[in-house]
């Protein structure tokens, strides 16, 4: 299906706009890193909040939503719906330390709190793994989902894809910084946000869907609609709920769902105004991310199982697309091409504002990495902003052309999520516990990055070829957990602790919580703690839950025709919102 004037009218106002305010924070952005990076360290949490809403509102989200619908029923999504349990707890106990230690990026963090030529080394690998490496293959995944939007719609190849995508993205980064991104981020999440909405109305309303009794009602629906796994066959249960639940959440570290915050999350409590903008920031993100965004989504992977039964199906719909990224994943952009042209436009529009959100936060981010925690710290630590900003501005570039080569060779979504999260499996718990107890040590994140690693790798590539029957992805994780876990601990015990004179300035500048500081050697007032109350921080970590959980499930039933279950689930969400906003100003928050 080709756009027309109209959609294209749409979809260049929309650039228009964008790119305008990449020029009109451009010289504001030039005045240093602090500047480009951060904004100045002024922002209000309903914009840093909103930003990072847009940031994960990227055009590969709805394509694995619709892979794990498709392939897995509704139940599947808590893979990553449990990855709410982690936000709320950056919420409540994280924010404010990160506002607190005054650091560029969170990757400053290492010399921050472990000291020696450990930590600095350890700066400077971590910054260019995250930065460059991981970096890179999530840009590539949002980049894949482009692929197959514009081969749908557009009839676009791969390469074409890539290339303007890519080209208009870097422009735009590279102009504004962080001030640009934040705030273009306001309109990206707005378009957004109806795009989806309007994807989700058309593909319930095809005849052949019938509105949402016909949908709830098609033979080829009604097995995926659950909400919960099927406990009775325990082997999905335990890969789709029961390890993500209770062991996904805290163990693995996955970009922009990281154990105690990081990445660009760590950045945008960064670049809050104060402590209480921070906490509030995350909090608005969090809720609107897992509460407010999943269903329109979720609608139309099912009406696509309807109008696209199969991959053989999908192919036949699109032969001029290349059969290799031919996945379930296409089916979330196959659904588009019902929309009315004027609509159409506009929701292309939103998937590329998706598309441009993401990638300008992860080229933002990355370079903040490659530039102040490499480039400033190891080879040029005394030349002017000017000249780091310039740096930060060419390796955006080279972010943008890595994430394009790796992107023509991945085949869909899901395919790099799973890589990810064995990669970081078993490293989540050194991100929690490396702000309140003081034996852990830059030797323990070392080797807890080491080990996750190696055994991705084995998992991924190595134990097939040596001969071994392949785990399943959940028994991965699992394992990958027990032996990062057990490395990292050995680790941790067989080297030294951070000096004391760096223990106690992280102390004085952190001030955390709790008895994990007990033992270091170094002077502890407990009236730097007043007004704030650890019992009151963990309630509202489980309040915020409530709150999540019990909208996702509430709006479900709603949707599903469940009224009395969707009341009861709403009601608690509204009390556990009350309960938490009564609870607030005991953890911090002014």
């Amino acid at each position: 299906m080709q756009l027309t004037a109209i959609d294209w009218v749409v979809v260049a106002g929309y650039g228009v706009v964008a790119l305008a305010a990449g020029l009109w924070f451009a010289r504001r952005a030039g005045g240093g890193v602090d500047e480009y990076f951060l904004a100045g360290r002024s922002m209000p949490w309903w914009l840093l909040g909103t930003s990072m809403v847009a940031t994960t509102f990227s055009t590969d989200t709805p394509n694995l939503v619709t892979d794990l619908v498709r392939t897995g029923g509704v139940s599947q999504n808590w893979v990553w719906w449990a990855f709410a349990v982690t936000g709320m707890c950056t919420v409540f106990f994280y924010a404010k330390l990160w506002r607190r230690s005054g650091i560029l990026t969170d990757i400053g963090f290492y010399e921050l709190r472990y000291s020696g030529r450990p930590a600095a080394f350890l700066r400077g690998f971590r910054a260019l793994y995250l930065g460059v490496f991981f970096n890179v293959m999530i840009m590539a995944t949002v980049t894949l989902a482009a692929i197959k939007i514009g081969g749908v719609l557009l009839g676009a190849s791969k390469y074409e894809v890539v290339l303007i995508a890519g080209a208009v993205t870097a422009a735009y980064s590279v102009m504004s910084g962080l001030w640009g991104v934040v705030v273009t981020d306001l309109l990206l999440f707005a378009v957004a946000m109806t795009g989806s909405l309007a994807a989700a109305w058309y593909a319930v309303a095809q005849p052949e869907v019938g509105g949402l009794a016909g949908l709830f009602a098609h033979p080829a629906v009604q097995g995926k609609l659950s909400l919960l796994p099927d406990f009775s066959d325990w082997s999905t249960a335990s890969a789709v709920f029961v390890v993500p639940v209770a062991v996904q959440w805290w163990s693995t570290w996955y970009p922009g769902a990281e154990p105690g915050g990081g990445g660009y999350v760590a950045q945008r409590m960064l670049a809050a105004r104060d402590e209480s903008h921070a906490l509030k920031a995350t909090l608005w993100f969090n809720v609107a991310h897992y509460a407010l965004r999943p269903w329109p989504w979720i609608l139309v992977a099912l009406a696509s199982l309807v109008v696209y039964p199969n991959l053989a199906s999908l192919q036949a719909a699109f032969p001029h697309l290349d059969p290799s990224i031919v996945r379930h994943d296409l089916a979330y952009p196959a659904m588009l091409i019902f929309l009315p042209h004027g609509l159409l436009g506009l929701v292309v529009a939103s998937l590329a504002a998706a598309y441009m959100s993401t990638i300008s936060t992860h080229l933002n981010w990355g370079a903040s990495y490659v530039v102040d925690d490499v480039y400033r710290r190891f080879v040029a630590p005394t030349r002017t902003e000017g000249h780091y900003v310039a740096v930060a501005r060419w390796t955006t570039l080279l972010l943008v052309v890595l994430a394009g080569v790796v992107a023509l060779w991945l085949e869909n979504a899901r395919q790099a999520f799973e890589i990810l999260l064995q990669i970081g499996a078993g490293s989540g718990l050194v991100f929690l516990l490396r702000w309140f107890w003081w034996r852990v040590n830059a030797w323990s994140e070392v080797a807890a990055m080491v080990v996750s690693f190696l055994l991705a790798v084995w998992f991924q590539w190595g134990h097939v070829r040596m001969g071994f029957q392949p785990l399943p992805t959940h028994l991965q994780l699992v394992l990958g957990v027990a032996v990062t876990t057990a490395g990292w601990l050995a680790a941790t015990y067989l080297t030294r602790p951070a000096e004391t004179r760096t223990l106690q300035s992280f102390y004085d500048a952190i001030r955390p919580m709790g008895p994990g500081w007990v033992g270091a050697g170094i002077r502890i007032d407990p009236s730097e703690h007043a007004g704030e109350s650890p019992a009151a921080a963990f309630l509202s970590w489980f309040l915020g839950c409530v709150v999540v959980y019990g909208a996702v499930f509430g709006t479900g039933y709603a949707l599903y025709g469940a009224r009395a279950l969707a009341a009861v689930c709403l009601l608690m969400a509204v009390v556990a919102a009350v309960g938490l906003m009564r609870l607030l100003p005991r953890v911090g928050l002014r």
